[in-house]
């Protein structure tokens, strides 16, 4: 569908170079909140304008309100995956929250294992650029668990540029500021001329697909069905909690039981869902869906 790019017949000037007519940071916000679960509230809305413009005038735009509705009647399957590749928050590296890492290669597999479960399924949603997955292979391997049981690792993101990088397995100095010295000469080759480190590829391979995936679109998360293990972390942050519960039911509804599910360590399901149990595993909390 198609609609004429109307423009307000009171525009505002701006500093970032293009008309912000009144009201369109609100119309943009809820637009971009029920697309991806992002919520800008009233404060960070220029945060908004300023991650969305470049893509605005990109298009040929002078004015947010037209890209408005250009998303809204007339976006084309890129324009959505630039805006999102836009909003993303891409900070993220290797061995963070290990605590349950430990707790998945100590207890967690060796419970599912007990039940004959094969193949265990992983995922990791946001994966970002690669680095959770990764690190997730990497404490498998060193743990023995690929020579003792089938595991299959997935992660997903719906930023195709984080996914695009996490592809190539490439990684600057700052994303192992907290991996073990010894792991990253044992898993990380230097190239000394960029400084780039690049994964070994039997590491690399350890992760079975890289999918574009939005998390709060429901038919998107038909994919996770059957999942024994979902890693969700410091995406809930970004979110209201209506929308948590939405996602956080649809992971229920997907998930083997029982199925685990590890989120952040700012992040709580205690006042959004019954549906599963806070635990601590070997010393990490990880909600379980029994």
């Amino acid at each position: 569908m198609s609609v004429p790019y109307a423009r307000s017949p009171r525009p505002l000037a701006d500093v970032r170079g293009i008309r912000v007519p009144h009201g369109t940071l609100g119309l943009l916000r809820d637009l971009v909140h029920g697309h991806t679960g992002m919520y800008y509230d009233d404060e960070r809305q220029d945060v908004l304008a300023d991650r969305l413009t470049p893509l605005a005038l990109a298009r040929g735009f002078d004015s947010l309100l037209d890209y408005y509705y250009l998303l809204k009647y007339d976006a084309t399957p890129d324009d959505w995956a630039r805006a999102i590749d836009a909003l993303s928050v891409q900070e993220t590296y290797f061995w963070r929250e290990s605590d349950q890492i430990k707790a998945l290669t100590d207890a967690i597999l060796p419970q599912l294992d007990a039940t004959h479960r094969r193949p265990i399924r992983i995922w990791s949603l946001p994966c970002a650029t690669g680095e959770e997955p990764l690190s997730l292979a990497i404490a498998l391997t060193e743990t023995k668990w690929f020579s003792r049981a089938a595991i299959e690792i997935y992660a997903a993101d719906a930023s195709q540029a984080a996914l695009d990088r996490a592809r190539t397995g490439r990684y600057g100095a700052r994303a192992f500021r907290q991996l073990p010295e010894a792991l990253r000469a044992r898993y990380f080759d230097c190239d000394p001329q960029t400084g780039q480190w690049t994964v070994a590829r039997p590491i690399h391979d350890r992760v079975s697909s890289w999918l574009r995936l939005n998390a709060v679109q429901r038919a998107d998360l038909e994919a996770l069905r059957g999942a024994d293990v979902i890693f969700c972390r410091n995406l809930f942050i970004y979110f209201q909690e209506a929308t948590v519960r939405r996602v956080v039911d649809a992971f229920a509804d997907v998930m083997s039981s029982p199925g685990f599910l590890c989120v952040g360590a700012a992040e709580s399901l205690l006042r959004i869902t019954t549906r599963f149990d806070l635990q601590e595993i070997a010393g990490a909390y990880v909600y379980v869906r029994s």
